[in-house]
């Protein structure tokens, strides 16, 4: 039986400290410098209008750290319970802060005016799902109206099987024009998966400081045809204990792409998909490595302000 799980063991909490400052944390305009996002981040904290789905664990959403407004779990009727020391939880809360938590906070930070809806599919102490889940998820998100959607889920076992759910809750995302960015997974192994092979996806794996690809991280044709590397050692966010968590892995990486996203979206608000995903992945007619480019939000910012800028003296 296929099932939705977090992606890769190796995904851990490296310390979790209560009310300490982490030594080489973010902080400043430095925060995003890994991936070219220093003048982005300067040009915009988010839009309102910009909505951000998180599919991953439930989030400590009390952590006095996150920017609470704008940010909201998708189903609110429902008494969402987020463990301090269940996995899933703990993942949670960590990407939320990436893209949520405020400026002035020890984690990135990356887009806290954006809109972010919740909604986990791993609860308890076991982070796995099904694929019906999933695919149920991933379309609520749509409907919600998601511009672009963060997923931190792995299908370890799909790598021959197909499932019909899920590959249509794809198939709606795209036809909406929303862009899935997926943690690529941190086995490793060398092949793809129902999620990082489907073309509407924008597979994610995490590289070092230096911009090399961490020797845990899953590649393969798809992930580098049309995926990204994105800093993903060491990352410092926000711990549901109300302190900080380092993490290392791909779902790290993939919250400063789908951060990037939001930033540009926010600043060029009439870019259509098209514009966007070209942008942040650059030209990738001549791409045939399984390793994929570094994030270059830098370069991505620059090409759209230089088209923005063309467009207005035309």
């Amino acid at each position: 039986m296929l099932a939705a799980v977090l992606p890769g063991n190796d995904i851990v909490v490296r310390s979790c400290l209560s009310g300490t400052a982490v030594a080489g944390r973010p902080s400043g305009s430095g925060r995003g410098a890994g991936a070219g996002l220093e003048a982005l981040m300067d040009a915009t904290a988010g839009r309102a209008e910009i909505i951000i789905a998180l599919i991953d664990g439930p989030v400590a959403v009390e952590h006095p750290d996150f920017q609470r407004e704008n940010m909201r779990y998708l189903d609110e009727r429902v008494d969402i319970e987020c463990h301090p020391r269940a996995s899933a939880c703990i993942h949670g809360t960590f990407v939320a802060g990436m893209l949520h938590a405020r400026r002035n906070a020890s984690a990135p930070g990356l887009c806290p005016h954006c809109t972010l809806i919740l909604n986990p599919i791993f609860r308890g102490t076991k982070p796995s799902s099904s694929p019906d889940v999933l695919a149920s998820a991933i379309a609520a998100c749509v409907e919600a109206g998601a511009r672009v959607i963060n997923l931190s889920a792995d299908m370890p076992d799909s790598q021959m099987f197909a499932h019909r759910a899920l590959q249509n809750a794809l198939d709606l995302a795209s036809a909406r024009d929303v862009i899935i960015v997926a943690a690529a997974g941190n086995k490793p192994i060398l092949g793809s998966s129902l999620i990082t092979r489907n073309r509407s996806v924008v597979p994610v794996v995490a590289c070092d400081a230096k911009g090399a690809v961490l020797p845990s991280s899953n590649l393969g044709a798809s992930i580098g045809r049309r995926g990204l590397a994105a800093p993903g050692q060491d990352i410092v966010s926000l711990a549901p204990s109300g302190g900080q968590a380092k993490f290392s892995g791909s779902s790290a990486a993939a919250a400063f792409v789908t951060g990037t996203v939001a930033l540009l979206w926010s600043t060029f608000p009439r870019a259509g998909t098209a514009i966007i995903r070209r942008a942040v992945l650059g030209d990738r007619r001549l791409r045939q490595a399984l390793v994929p480019p570094r994030l270059d939000a830098h370069a991505a910012y620059a090409s759209l302000r230089a088209m923005h800028q063309g467009a207005r003296t035309a």
